[in-house]
């Protein structure tokens, strides 16, 4: 069996480890020309699917190595007025942490990535390229994202859903007086406006250190504080005028290459085409919200889902049986998204008296 997975995102990656583990012969196309070609995202939270998806399909000798690079959050969440004044506590909450661009790098360990590789559309199950180029498999993966080229050609009228929500997502390293910012799983601090949100990324050790000993190239990502602003403004900092100095403090010590503006947008999955030797992962099927903290727990779900399938059963049997159940899990997990953004638009989560 040879299956070709284009897109070169965490739930791709994951997949091809997991097909690679299990002695099933694997490709990976990616259309960016090399793994540093832009920013690949920030600090997601790791769920148990998650974290057990990439147990189950990382060699077992990277296992000690992903443990290394996550994060404990724990502790209370916590909303405050802009001058840091302590407006109401949620609940307790406990996770892991992870940074995707270093998980990422972990997760294209050993295995076989052609960058460089837009693809353009599919013949049968021969998948063709911008350059000319084409790859025969016995399947097709499209982990391409959510502006999927594989869903364009499977189900080209499965389009992103705009939420028409705007935010700004930053990165600024930490130090004792931002870790101050965030004593416990998470702070929010609002005007009645403009939503703040953050959260750490404090590594249990140095990537680029715990990467080394076990023969790992990782990015030398330094603990930061997560900080995303809603509605986005056009100017972050104006956004923060007025309120209490540590804050303001965050917000202009951003790093500018690790901070963007963002749309948020949504796939709602369905079932247009007939089951066959071409589907699709993750984000290019199911992209939830952000908020929801499910987008790449489910990608990588979906990919020890398919993994395991494949190994049990032929191709046609093992693709409809994961759609199957894909897009059962991958609509709620979008409509949970959805529900818990509108939570934290400001309106909902600002002062409340």
């Amino acid at each position: 069996m040879r299956v070709a997975v284009i897109g070169a995102g965490l739930g791709g990656l994951c997949l091809a480890q997991g097909l690679r583990k299990a002695g099933i012969d694997v490709e990976v196309f990616e259309r960016d020309p090399g793994v540093r070609a832009r920013f690949q995202g920030y600090r997601i939270g790791l769920a148990d699917v998650g974290r057990e998806a990439l147990l189950a399909c990382l060699p077992d000798r990277l296992h000690p190595l992903l443990d290394a690079v996550t994060g404990d959050l724990h502790g209370r969440r916590v909303f405050h007025d802009t001058q840091l004044r302590q407006l109401r506590e949620l609940e307790p909450m406990t996770a892991i942490a992870v940074d995707r661009h270093v998980l990422r790098h972990l997760l294209l360990d050993g295995l076989d990535v052609r960058f460089g590789k837009q693809f353009t559309g599919y013949r049968g199950t021969r998948a063709e390229f911008a350059d000319g180029t084409h790859v025969d498999a016995d399947l097709i993966v499209g982990a391409d994202g959510i502006t999927s080229a594989v869903r364009g050609r499977l189900a080209p009228d499965l389009r992103p859903s705009d939420t028409g929500v705007r935010c700004v997502v930053g990165r600024t390293t930490l130090t004792p007086e931002f870790e101050s910012l965030v004593p416990g799983f998470g702070t929010g601090v609002s005007d009645g406006e403009v939503q703040l949100m953050l959260g750490l990324m404090r590594f249990r050790r140095p990537p680029r250190e715990a990467g080394l000993e076990f023969g790992v190239e990782l990015p030398d990502t330094p603990d930061y504080v997560r900080w995303v602003l809603l509605p986005a403004p056009d100017v972050p900092g104006k956004a923060v005028e007025g309120w209490h100095p540590r804050v303001r403090a965050l917000v202009e010590a951003a790093d500018p290459a690790h901070s963007a503006a963002l749309s948020i947008r949504v796939v709602r999955p369905e079932r247009r085409w007939a089951p066959g030797r071409v589907t699709l992962l993750g984000d290019a099927i199911h992209a939830t919200s952000p908020s929801g903290g499910n987008g790449a727990n489910m990608a990588l779900y979906d990919a020890r889902l398919l993994r395991d399938l494949l190994v049990e059963k032929a191709v046609p049997e093992a693709v409809e049986e994961y759609e199957t159940q894909m897009l059962a899990y991958g609509a709620q997990a979008v409509e949970h998204s959805v529900a818990v953004l509108d939570q934290f638009l400001p309106e909902r989560a600002g002062p409340r008296s």
